[in-house]
């Protein structure tokens, strides 16, 4: 891969917003990616689980900023506030379900109550969004599952004619 794959992260958590809490989710995933794939961190931001806050961040970041990658991280469980999967639903025009097969089946062999995790991953126009839980621990063993195949993804969806007449 030629230049280097651009990347968004974005922290969805009330807690977090309102800074009652250190987010470590967020820049342990900066840290992986930049190690790992050495991509650049474009964006960041932490933001409320609010289901519009999360649908105008994604829509932004993929339609204004163009960022190649876009992980989300918190929202995807039970609570009545988690409504990170719901958001990225609206904003994808294709859903990325081996990425998220791949992360439950390596979860489920760590910890039963993967199964209670709600995440979705897809594509809007050159852009793949994946939603990561929000616990530190589950970030790093999800992430460092699909790794080996993002570069690839990224190269996939920057090729694609039909995604670039977007641009």
């Amino acid at each position: 891969m030629n230049q280097k794959i651009t990347i968004g992260i974005l922290t969805v958590s009330d807690r977090g917003a309102r800074g009652l809490y250190e987010d470590r989710s967020g820049p342990l995933i900066e840290q992986i990616v930049t190690e790992q794939l050495k991509a650049t961190v474009i964006e960041k931001a932490i933001i409320p689980d609010d289901l519009n806050a999360i649908r105008d961040s994604l829509i932004e970041w993929v339609d204004e900023r163009r960022l190649d990658l876009i992980f989300t991280t918190g929202g995807t469980g039970f609570a009545p506030r988690d409504v990170t999967p719901e958001a990225t639903r609206q904003v994808i025009h294709k859903e990325a379900p081996g990425l998220v097969l791949a992360m439950l089946q390596s979860s489920l062999a760590v910890t039963p109550h993967a199964m209670l995790s709600r995440m979705v991953a897809g594509i809007r126009h050159q852009t793949l969004i994946i939603n990561l839980p929000g616990n530190p621990k589950a970030v790093r063993e999800n992430l460092t599952t699909i790794l080996p195949a993002l570069p690839h993804a990224v190269e996939l969806l920057r090729d694609d004619p039909a995604a670039g007449k977007h641009h």
